[in-house]
C-alpha cells in the first residue's frame, strides 16, 4: 500500500488553494507541501489534523478512503507515526 498522494492532491484542489497558498496557510514550506503530495515524506499527527482543518476536508478521507475512517479515529498519536511509516516503507 502507497501513501495517498491524489487524495492530497485533490483535497487541496478541492479547497481552491493553489500550493503556494496552501503552504502559507500551513505554515510550510511549498517543498514540504510538495513532498507530502507525491508520497516522498509524511506528514506527522499534528500536520494531518492541521491538513483536514485548513483543507475543510475529512483527513480520515484524505490518507485513507472512506473505508478506513472509523479505523483511523482510534488510533492514537503514537500508533499513527509507527503506523504510517511501516506503510510508507512498505
Amino acid at each position: 500500500m502507497q501513501f495517498p498522494k491524489i487524495q492530497l492532491k485533490a483535497a487541496r484542489v478541492n479547497a481552491n488553494l493553489s500550493q503556494d497558498e496552501a503552504a502559507k496557510l500551513l505554515n510550510i514550506s511549498k517543498v514540504t507541501l510538495q513532498n507530502y503530495e507525491s508520497g516522498k515524506t509524511v506528514p506527522q499527527w499534528d500536520m494531518v489534523k492541521k491538513i483536514g482543518e485548513v483543507y475543510k476536508f475529512p483527513t480520515d478521507y484524505i490518507f485513507f478512503g472512506t473505508d478506513y475512517a472509523l479505523s483511523v479515529q482510534k488510533v492514537g498519536k503514537e500508533i499513527w507515526n509507527t503506523s504510517i511509516e511501516k506503510l510508507v516503507r512498505g
